[in-house]
């Protein structure tokens, strides 16, 4: 086949492409979607630059009509997708639902250690329960639910399968992600799966309606992990065989999934496009070797043409197998897009080739852009296919390792800025992790993995070589400084980082390359903005039904409770404080204050000593109580204890020592600390303290030792709390209500907000806020809901917010 030689105006396509991707880009930060009126702007704009381009062919006029037409049909598509939403009305009533199970059930635990299922459900029709069987009218709801169906007490858990259709009671709700700085944002990933509810199935009148097809997909992945799970006996190689071959990543622990990230190879477990991209370049590179070999086959297809589309359809069938999830979708259209421009004799140089095909996967799925697994998955394919530009010509083994260290270097550290931009940590390990894994994961232990399908005694031997990756990492995650974990930098500093690293790998002359050197210095060693001397600031972080307040002043951090358990082995601690501190660039705690021993408020606690050193901790935690067993030195918390950092005071008002000793509930020994500065700034931290108590604190307290700017507002807002004495005492501008979305306690009562809106107190309610800040310099607060907000969001419901932070009305300018 003849190929063009690459010419001037393939480069004309780069802006034009770079503009497709920018306009999606600008889609994905809006507030809000268009009006009809603004969309029908943009159409407008749309087709007159189309017209100047068709008239007079210029490269400004293309970049144009792509950003405008990718941030159109952007914006058509999110809006379809929205339609699909959960009506509000329907949240939190029971419906009969008739569907297929969409996925591969994972085992969950419920709260208490309630054995479960949670899956993706592909509804049919739906009724209201309420009405049945009387009625037949169908309810319009989503089509794709993601459901949690738990085992009654003492029972086990109900046997599900993929492709098995049922008919079930089920009480939903609209996506709801808790909202914290640099958190992971479950709504956004929820919206572009495509699952538009979550519900938790009701107990009662059930059933299967028929078991999955024997030739369906779904039904042969349910086969192959139960055959799987009978043959292999070790539950973390059974977990990473099932991920690498099915897809199933729910089957790995917790604590294997920890190992993984820990030595930074993560990506290589979960079926990511790095993942994909070389199972394909091995069956490219297979194919080749035996296509050579028939003189026939040669002569009918040349063998450079069918081992490319043969590594595509390989890939393909591979992403289709492990169940299609979105990385796979994304991986499987580059390495089409790329296989279409080289067989059209399209000798494109490899970065336009690259662009071309992140056109194509985002023209099937526009929201992949704010995806980490995107632009990992993009990065690792590009920094693969530069350094292969500088590859060795010879063919002797030696220069085969060689270039296969050189690559694994050029992954690892190339990756490495996005991997601190995306998670705040990079593995110091993962070059000797990855330089193992990557080989033996993608030739040995997938291979065998997959033969188990055919062959079901190979997986005995994909269980020797699992249990051999495992000790070789566990031995890397032993080390001293296994990750490191570095605070958030600034915008110009990621940007610079992502740049140097960039000129780091490339091929260009070692003077370029010491100045990225350089520019990554900002990112690697960034200075977190901290409060002045005599200021503080608090964090009252989104983390549910529960109660996390972090409190920062110039050198000193204190964590004020640590948030609940959600179920065995997850917790606001794990999953939410400690990479908020590190985020924020909390490397140490030098106060725990723990107000009593609800798990609400102490859920948490022993993820945070655990993961982050602790200097000291205040409790009204009994003796025995197990957090105290090796804990840091432990106060018993007093009225009248006082200290100060930075010239800021802090002094605990509550429980008396006499408390202690007349067999008062863990309620009436909250902790109470309130913290002032010299310019008269103060909050007041109230834990669970209920009426009896607030009435006695009110009495011998002095007006002025109460008189707060901001009270975290006591027991989430109970009705056995906020007395109308306290509230007259402490007189605070803002009070903040810590608790979960719909939670099952209805926190807070609406007479205890109607009590807040007697007293003039404005009142913020972390379901609708998410993480609240405040600053005692000036005041000033803010909602990382209504700061991160983007269409996608569940938007807040009557929350009263200040001028600074923005309008709540849908009629906000701007989007």
């Amino acid at each position: 086949m003849l190929h063009r030689r690459p010419s001037a105006q393939a480069w004309h396509w780069t802006l034009p492409a770079c503009a497709w991707l920018a306009g999606l880009a600008l889609l994905q930060q809006c507030r809000r979607l268009p009006s009809e009126a603004e969309f029908a702007a943009v159409v407008v704009a749309l087709l007159a630059a189309l017209a100047w381009s068709l008239r007079r062919p210029h490269p400004l006029a293309w970049v144009l009509v792509a950003l405008l037409l990718a941030f159109a049909q952007g914006v058509w598509r999110s809006e379809a997708r929205l339609a699909e939403s959960l009506p509000e009305a329907w949240e939190a009533r029971d419906v009969v639902l008739e569907g297929r199970i969409d996925s591969l059930p994972s085992a969950v635990l419920g709260q208490g250690g309630t054995p479960g299922w949670r899956f993706e459900f592909a509804l049919d029709t739906a009724r209201d329960l309420a009405n049945e069987p009387a009625s037949s009218t169908k309810l319009t709801l989503p089509s794709h639910l993601l459901l949690s169906w738990y085992a009654q007490p003492g029972e086990d858990a109900p046997a599900l399968r993929a492709g098995e259709r049922w008919r079930l009671t089920a009480r939903l709700k609209r996506p709801h992600g808790l909202m914290n700085p640099h958190a992971f944002d479950y709504e956004l990933w929820m919206f572009e799966q495509d699952l538009r509810a979550t519900g938790v199935v009701r107990p009662g009148a059930m059933s299967r309606l028929n078991e999955a097809p024997w030739w369906s997909l779904d039904g042969l992945r349910q086969r192959l992990r139960e055959a799987l799970q009978k043959r292999v006996t070790d539950p973390s190689s059974a977990g990473l065989l099932a991920a690498l071959s099915l897809g199933d990543q729910a089957a790995i622990s917790r604590s294997d999934w920890a190992l993984f990230r820990n030595t930074g190879i993560a990506h290589l477990v979960s079926i990511s496009g790095l993942h994909v991209t070389m199972f394909a370049w091995a069956a490219q590179a297979l194919v080749g070797w035996l296509w050579r070999r028939s003189g026939r086959l040669s002569l009918w297809l040349p063998t450079p043409m069918a081992a490319r589309w043969l590594g595509v359809l390989a890939a393909l069938l591979y992403a289709l197998f492990s169940g299609w999830g979105v990385p796979s979708q994304r991986t499987v259209w580059m390495l089409f897009s790329i296989a279409a421009l080289q067989s059209a004799g399209l000798r494109w140089p490899w970065p336009l080739s690259l662009l071309a095909a992140c056109v194509i996967v985002t023209a099937v799925d526009p929201w992949a852009i704010s995806q980490a697994g995107f632009w990992l998955s993009f990065a690792a394919v590009g920094l693969l296919m530069a350094s292969g530009e500088e590859s060795a010509a010879g063919q002797g083994v030696k220069a085969h390792l060689k270039e296969g260290l050189r690559s694994q270097w050029v992954a690892t550290l190339g990756l490495a800025p996005l991997s601190l931009l995306f998670f705040q940590q990079i593995s110091v390990v993962g070059l000797l992790a990855n330089l193992i894994a990557i080989p033996w994961v993608s030739f040995v232990i997938t291979p065998l993995a997959l033969g188990g399908a055919l062959l079901p005694g190979l997986w005995v031997w994909a269980e020797w070589c699992a249990q051999a990756l495992m000790a070789y990492l566990r031995l890397l995650d032993g080390l001293p400084v296994a990750v490191w974990s570095l605070p958030v930098a600034p915008l110009w500093a990621q940007l610079a980082g992502l740049l140097g690293g960039a000129m780091l790998v490339l091929p260009l002359p070692w003077r370029l390359r010491a100045c990225g050197l350089a520019l990554l210095l900002p990112l690697l060693w960034p200075a977190p903005l901290r409060p002045g001397a005599g200021e503080f600031e608090l964090l009252a972080a989104d983390i549910g039904q529960g109660t996390a307040v972090l409190v920062r002043t110039a050198t000193h951090d204190l964590l004020y409770d640590s948030g609940p358990q959600y179920a065995p082995g997850v917790d606001a601690g794990l999953r939410v404080l400690l990479p908020l501190l590190r985020a924020v660039g909390v490397e140490r705690l030098d106060t725990l204050m723990l107000s009593h021993r609800d798990s609400d408020h102490v859920g948490g606690a022993a993820s945070i000593l655990a993961g982050l050193p602790v200097a000291a901790l205040r409790s009204s935690l009994e003796p025995e109580h197990r957090l105290l067993v090796g804990s840091p030195p432990h106060t018993r918390c007093e009225a009248g204890q006082r200290w100060a950092w930075d010239g800021v005071q802090f002094e605990v008002l509550h429980p008396r020592a006499a408390d202690y000793d007349q067999g008062l509930k863990s309620n009436a020994l909250s902790c109470l600390l309130r913290i002032s500065t010299a310019a008269g700034r103060s909050a007041l931290l109230t834990g669970d303290i209920e009426a009896p108590q607030e009435l006695a604190l009110v009495a011998r307290a002095a007006v002025a030792s109460l008189r707060s700017n901001v009270l975290i507002v006591p027991h989430h807002g109970s009705k056995t709390s906020s007395t109308d004495s306290l509230l007259d005492a402490v007189a605070p501008q803002i009070a903040v209500v810590q608790s979960g979305y719909r939670n099952r306690f209805g926190h807070p009562a609406p007479p205890v907000l109607a009590r807040y809106q007697a007293h003039g107190i404005s009142l913020v309610n972390s379901p609708d806020c998410g993480a609240w800040q405040w600053r005692s310099a000036d005041g000033g607060w803010t909602c990382q809901r209504e700061l991160g907000r983007r269409y996608w969001h569940r938007r807040p419901r009557n929350l009263e917010a200040p001028d600074q932070v923005g309008p709540w009305a849908d009629s906000e300018p701007g989007f």
